[in-house]
């Protein structure tokens, strides 16, 4: 059973790694799962703690991702229309991502566009939408590092365990 959870907890924390950079992928939740499962075995002796505090920072992190690229796009000039604009986008990118690379591709696309629509629809100049989809590229980016630094700093702390 001890080898079965082991095995596990290597799986999610794979998979929250992936999670961290492909969207619909819950990632930090995943990876924090890796944890949980591997404090069920002798390899790790969490504390609860530990546990809560690393289960709250991805609580945290998962609802940011879906926060930062619209606060982003708001800082750097959007307005209301460029946020919404870039909320379409993160839904087809979501949407787009079974289709392949291009839904890879889309995830970083579809925001940038949707926000830069939005702009143009509520009446600003290309330079100013262009302005505000920026900050929905710099959004989604401060959001998938967060993902992927979370998820890899467990990572890291789930393998010196499994090892040492």
């Amino acid at each position: 059973m001890e080898t079965f959870l082991i095995i596990l907890a290597i799986i999610l924390a794979l998979i929250g790694v992936a999670g961290s950079i492909i969207p619909g992928l819950p990632g930090p939740p995943l990876s924090w799962a890796a944890v949980l499962v591997l404090s069920f075995t002798a390899a790790a002796d969490y504390s609860p703690l530990f546990l809560f505090v690393t289960a709250a920072i991805a609580a945290v992190i998962t609802v940011l991702d879906y926060l930062v690229p619209s606060l982003s796009t708001k800082k750097f000039g959007g307005s209301k229309a460029g946020v919404w604009g870039c909320n379409i986008g993160l839904v087809v990118s979501i949407i787009g991502l079974p289709f392949g690379p291009q839904g890879l591709i889309g995830v970083i696309f579809w925001p940038f566009i949707g926000a830069f629509v939005g702009e143009l629809i509520s009446g600003k100049a290309s330079r100013e939408a262009l302005r505000a989809a920026w900050g929905a590229f710099v959004g989604f980016l401060t959001g998938t590092g967060l993902k992927f630094v979370y998820s890899i700093i467990l990572a890291i702390i789930l393998i010196r365990d499994i090892i040492v």
